[in-house]
């Protein structure tokens, strides 16, 4: 998340906000991460013996991963407190502290990787895909989940208008087709920097890697969500994930 030169910066909003993170979207309290997410990772992953977690985070999914299993698991994040928290959390996985950017993993040393809500948060997303490229080995997969781009798009968001008889709501798109970045509020003083980039940007820059897509998933966003944030129930046909998973050419 992030490059290396925030690693370790006292500022870096990672650092300060992990609790929000670790409180809020792990064990269990995030209904698209236990519904949706971690369902299709556990799917994805499967049957792969050694798998590398990019912005693993405090380690769910690198856990999922080594559940039941005899896969080698590898989490990287450049957060302090999110690898720390993942050491103490347990579950088999090993981790260290390194940016997406920078993998401290020799040529082809992974059969499998998993970025989850990571790459929109990645300022040198070239330089970080190429890494991935380089540290699986051939024929290997890559299970790329996203915030679906269309509705990250900076001036995005619910429009409630009146003026149409009767009133509707929608949901309006801002600019998609220009890369930005910007700080979002995602709660109450929780400040954190997002990268909107059209979809072609991450898809151009897997197959120039030789990561070509196999598969591409756009779920509705599920029930226990919807079940949370009613105002989605009417847009259910509008997904919130994007899943893009990819094998890596074998060279010629």
């Amino acid at each position: 998340m992030w490059d290396a030169q925030r690693m370790e910066a006292a500022d870096d909003p990672w650092e300060q906000h992990a609790a929000w993170w670790q409180e809020g979207f792990t064990a269990g309290a995030d209904a698209e991460y236990e519904e949706q997410i971690l369902p299709l990772a556990a799917e994805l992953l499967s049957g792969y013996d050694r798998v590398l977690d990019i912005g693993s985070g405090e380690g769910q999914i690198a856990r999922l991963a080594r559940a039941g299993g005899s896969a080698a698991v590898v989490g990287v994040d450049p957060s302090r407190a999110q690898t720390t928290e993942a050491v103490h959390r347990g579950g088999g996985a090993i981790y260290a502290r390194a940016a997406a950017a920078e993998l401290p993993f020799g040529d082809a040393t992974f059969d499998a990787a998993v970025a989850c809500l990571v790459f929109e948060h990645i300022e040198d997303m070239d330089q970080a895909v190429g890494e991935v490229a380089r540290v699986l080995r051939p024929g290997g997969r890559f299970a790329f989940f996203l915030n679906h781009p269309l509705l990250q798009t900076p001036g995005s968001g619910w429009i409630d208008d009146q003026i149409l008889d009767p009133p509707e709501q929608y949901w309006r798109i801002g600019p998609y087709l220009v890369e930005s970045i910007q700080a979002e509020e995602v709660e109450k003083g929780v400040f954190l920097p997002f990268i909107h980039r059209p979809l072609s940007r991450y898809v151009n820059a897997l197959a120039q890697n030789g990561l070509l897509l196999q598969r591409m998933y756009e779920p509705s966003p599920p029930e226990g969500f919807l079940s949370r944030a009613a105002e989605y129930r009417e847009a259910s046909t509008i997904p919130r994930l994007l899943c893009l998973v990819c094998e890596l050419r074998e060279p010629r």
